[in-house]
């Protein structure tokens, strides 16, 4: 259950997320020098929105596709605090994919897999780049990308999974739905 796992913040604590219990959560794979970085503002307008409504931001910054969260935990805070004015927790740097990633994504994965990429600008580009690198790249459960969002209910449960080419709307539509 999601309430099992605990996480390292950016500012070397520790957040429990049983502490989130009787919340929606969204988690979210992040990044400072991608394509799809700008999502920041509108996930900091979804915490500033529907926070007060129970919504939970968990941000993990992560390195793994492209190099694209380099810097370290205080430079990437404030990355985001100076250009998307955000306010929600930050965690500490970590893998999503692979032998080091956190456990906590091993069960995310598990809950909901990868079911493709919708319509975006970026769409053509990231399939492409996936299938000369492993044919079966769509059949995996793998985070593929930054800005990969996993929504969890109230009840703990993972419901949904949206790929960073996801209309912010429709997770937006989700949380509403959630709360």
């Amino acid at each position: 259950m999601i309430y099992d796992y605990t996480l390292k913040t950016g500012k070397g604590g520790e957040l429990n997320l049983s502490d989130y219990r009787g919340k929606v959560i969204l988690v979210v794979n992040t990044a400072t020098g991608c394509g799809f970085t700008p999502q920041y503002a509108p996930i900091e307008q979804l915490y500033r929105d529907y926070h007060d409504q129970g919504l939970e931001i968990v941000d993990i910054p992560c390195n793994q596709f492209g190099g694209q969260a380099p810097g370290s935990d205080d430079e990437i805070h404030e990355f985001c605090t100076v250009h998307y004015n955000t306010t929600f927790p930050q965690m500490k740097k970590a893998d999503v994919n692979g032998p080091n990633e956190l456990p906590l994504y091993t069960y995310l994965k598990s809950q909901k897999g990868f079911e493709g990429f919708q319509d975006h600008q970026y769409r053509a580009l990231l399939e492409k780049m996936f299938s000369e690198a492993d044919p079966d790249w769509a059949s995996k459960p793998d985070i593929k990308w930054n800005f990969t969002k996993f929504i969890v209910d109230r009840q703990g449960n993972v419901v949904a999974r949206f790929e960073p080419t996801a209309d912010m709307a429709e997770v937006e539509a989700c949380v509403k739905a959630l709360l």
